[in-house]
């Protein structure tokens, strides 16, 4: 079974995913540029949420370079022989077949849940009279008992969405254990519906202690922004998050809080400076038996302004169903068992079965999936 989430989000003049060059990014689209925000960045938006936190019951999971300090911090209780401890640790961690560098940070990324980390430490401290004897019976004992850890432990929902990949030598003790975990998301790029260009607004900083003799500003400068109407697409194979989880009813848990996240899910960049706090327009959920569709061709052609109406937002939500009707007169349909929309615009929902507020949709797919979990 499939849950797919298509939302539409008319945001002010902001800055919300920058590039290397501090420009917000952006790509080609339907031949046109067009404003993006990254998945990455959306992702990271939705594990942050308060609301995903609070669903999920702080089941979150860890990602880190910094695990080895973290777990000599837990031993320790960051008292005296930390810088002693992490360096039995990072011995550990090298044997296992992740390598630091001398700040004691691993060279990549480590995804892993916080119960884990404890487990780790607990078993090492535990340990530890052996292993600062030099005993290396023991420290084989604890880097097996470290590589199922790292390998079976992995019931945190964010895991289990967005999967896993862990780069380590194939020789190690945890090179030859399954520690990649297949994601049970897609997250699409958000795009604009229609044509963007990017805007310059420069700023001056006025220095309070300066005298009416010294003329100009203290400091000045330009920062680049844009206003778009994004489409959002992301998608949840059940089947797979089930699999990842083992906890039906969790699955049911993380799938309502993924949505729920998404909708409250606003990026960070530069909201000091443009505080763009806009919520959806439009919100549309898709329970399907297999298969899923991304709407993006919906604005292949660039959603223009309608003098009639000049309401750019009402035009895109238009277009996003005028473009799923015509999927569904082209292609069957048997599989969808559940279509809810939230409009906030009033626009025909034709093909859609409309609903009145945030919970009712979320009602409505908490039904849909309540026979697969």
């Amino acid at each position: 079974m499939i849950v797919e989430l298509h939302v539409l989000q008319n945001f002010a003049p902001s800055c919300l995913n920058r590039d290397d060059t501090n420009s917000p990014k952006e790509c080609l689209f339907g031949g046109y540029r067009r404003a993006r925000v990254s998945s990455q960045c959306i992702k990271k938006s939705i594990r942050d949420s308060d609301v995903f936190k609070t669903v999920v019951n702080g089941k979150q999971g860890v990602r880190t370079k910094k695990l080895i300090t973290k777990i000599g911090e837990i031993i320790t209780s960051k008292q005296e022989g930390t810088e002693e401890v992490n360096k039995i640790i990072a011995e550990i961690f090298e044997e296992s077949g992740f390598t630091s560098d001398k700040n004691l940070k691993t060279d990549v990324l480590i995804f892993i849940d916080e119960q884990a980390i404890k487990q780790i430490a607990q078993i090492i401290q535990a340990k530890l009279s052996d292993l600062r004897n030099g005993n290396k019976e023991q420290k084989k004992l604890i880097i097996e008992d470290m590589s199922k850890i790292v390998e079976n432990l992995v019931k945190t929902p964010d895991i289990s969405l967005f999967g896993r990949m862990l780069a380590v030598k194939p020789d190690s003790p945890l090179g030859k254990r399954s520690l990649n975990i297949d994601a049970a998301c897609q997250v699409a790029h958000a795009i604009s519906t229609h044509k963007v260009g990017v805007e310059f607004d420069f700023y001056t900083a006025i220095d309070d202690l300066q005298t009416e003799e010294e003329p100009g500003a203290g400091m000045m400068g330009t920062i680049e922004f844009n206003s778009a109407c994004y489409y959002r697409y992301a998608n949840i194979d059940l089947g797979q998050l089930k699999t990842n989880l083992g906890d039906n009813e969790l699955a049911r848990k993380t799938v309502e809080a993924f949505i729920r996240a998404a909708k409250d899910a606003v990026p960070s960049g530069k909201q000091t400076s443009f505080s763009a706090q806009n919520p959806p327009d439009f919100v549309m959920a898709v329970v399907r038996d297999n298969g899923s569709w991304s709407l993006a061709n919906a604005f292949a052609k660039p959603v223009k302004e309608n003098k009639e109406n000049g309401d750019l937002v009402v035009d895109s939500i238009a277009a996003l169903i005028e473009y799923w009707n015509t999927l569904n007169k082209a292609y069957p349909t048997d599989g969808i068992s559940a279509k809810p929309a939230l409009s906030l615009k009033e626009v025909t929902m034709d093909g859609l079965q409309k609903v009145n507020n945030f919970e009712e949709l979320v009602a409505v797919v908490n039904k849909a999936i309540a026979g697969d979990c």
